[in-house]
């Protein structure tokens, strides 16, 4: 696929640059990072949690940060070594570092996170201000007892 130039775009509107951003890294080829896996399911109307495969990592070793509509989540294990003299043979668990990010939605927050069984579980939230969800605005009948003002004629 064809890189797109959003260039002229960004000379022309304001307040779009992640939108452009986010088209541009669609385009790229498929190289995406496929380390560790994970799930995104919805628990609720406005619930979701995100699973991910994090075998052999304990709390210490990862790290979660959300800032500006981006979630990432760092693991890095630390050397351990079985005991002196010991060495691994075949290492089939991975151990290797991961970094995984994940574009957040507006007023989309982390509620909590969790490690069990070596599955990360991070649950969200999605939580609209109360001045920003639609309204129901009244509207009122004309009064009957209304009185009108009429002006005398000039005499």
């Amino acid at each position: 696929m064809r890189h797109v130039d959003f260039s002229p775009l960004y000379r022309s509107t304001v307040g779009f640059d992640r939108l452009f951003t986010m088209l541009d890294s669609l385009a790229q080829p498929d190289t995406a990072q496929t380390y560790p896996p994970y799930n995104i399911e919805r628990t609720g109307e406005d619930a979701y949690r995100i699973s991910m495969a994090v075998a052999g990592f304990s709390d210490k070793d990862i790290a979660i940060e959300a800032h500006r509509n981006v979630l990432s989540v760092k693991g890095e294990r630390s050397d351990e070594s079985n005991g002196e003299g010991s060495e691994v043979l075949y290492r089939g668990i991975a151990a290797r570092t991961f970094e995984r990010r994940f574009q957040l939605a507006d007023h989309v927050e982390v509620v909590g996170a969790e490690l069990k069984n070596g599955l990360l579980h991070i649950d969200l939230k999605r939580s609209v201000p109360e001045e920003l969800k639609p309204r129901k605005i009244e509207i009122s009948a004309g009064s009957k007892d209304a009185k009108q003002i009429e002006a005398k004629a000039a005499a």
